[in-house]
């Protein structure tokens, strides 16, 4: 009895010490992709901003990069983006216009490794990504 509780202990304190897993990178999507819905781009989007965050954090400037280039896309997509909310449909073009610049922006910085300018996009973006959010 007192074996298997040891034992049972000794693998979740095992389990608990791993560290996180890796993120997945989020592939980019064929150029000639026909429209995703719009929440699966939200997602994405959203996904990418935080990859950027974490390639930020840790200095990891292609990663970072990569996540620019990925929110370019992204916003290239939303503008005809399926099922899209009604409260979106007039602003969108405008909004994945501007995330698109921004993202482009981001890129940049990330290939200067200008860390004002990185942290500058990088709340731009997120509030960009943020304002698509369904309500």
């Amino acid at each position: 009895m007192h074996r298997s509780l040891y034992l049972g202990a000794c693998i979740l304190f095992l389990a608990g010490c791993q560290s996180p897993a890796e993120r997945l990178p989020i592939n980019r999507l064929p150029d000639d992709s026909p429209p995703l819905p719009f929440a699966e781009l939200l997602t994405r989007a959203r996904m990418q901003a935080s990859a950027a965050n974490e390639a930020f954090y840790v200095n990891r400037w292609s990663d970072l990069e990569d996540a620019a280039q990925g929110l370019e896309q992204t916003a290239r997509f939303l503008p005809k983006a399926t099922e899209v909310p009604a409260n979106h449909k007039e602003k969108l073009p405008d909004q994945a216009s501007a995330l698109g610049k921004e993202a482009g922006k981001l890129r940049q910085a990330a290939i200067a490794q200008d860390v004002p300018k990185v942290n500058e996009s990088l709340q731009r973006v997120n509030l960009q990504v943020r304002e698509l959010r369904l309500d």
